[in-house]
């Protein structure tokens, strides 16, 4: 998948089916979540609700396009990518494709957020390091 580092192969489940017959809207939410908890996974001991320094990401909206189609069973790929990191969150991109179509793409911001504290937090280093290192980005101050 051009453009992504980080992909998954996925398949949709008869529960992601609606009543057209084909993936649900709401369905292709969770497919950005499991590629999401797949990506920090790869780039190390990270996950959604441990992104270090007690902190989690929390996702305050999400833009979906739908472009295609898809159907129980298709295989699927799932591309990942943070697009750009700033003090507080990241900006991360999603492409779904089905035999190199693209069925659908989308973002998310993920804010940094310390629940103790119920407050904003800096992008952890170790997070920020692994993320530019991975993407090729460069490292913010």
């Amino acid at each position: 998948m051009d453009g992504f580092r980080f992909t998954l192969p996925y398949s949709p489940r008869i529960q992601d089916i609606n009543y057209g017959g084909h993936v649900s809207y709401a369905a292709v939410l969770y497919y950005f979540q499991d590629a999401r908890i797949a990506y920090l996974a790869r780039l190390g001991p990270f996950s959604e609700t441990d992104v270090g320094e007690g902190c989690a990401l929390i996702i305050p909206e999400v833009h979906v396009r739908y472009r295609a189609e898809m159907f129980l069973g298709d295989p699927l790929e799932i591309g990942v990518r943070v697009r750009e990191i700033r003090r507080s969150s990241l900006t991360m991109e999603y492409r779904i494709e089905r035999e190199g179509e693209v069925a659908a793409e989308g973002e998310t911001p993920l804010v940094v957020f310390h629940y103790a504290s119920r407050s904003v937090r800096r992008v952890p280093d170790a997070l920020r390091t692994a993320v530019a290192g991975f993407e090729g980005l460069p490292v913010p101050a």
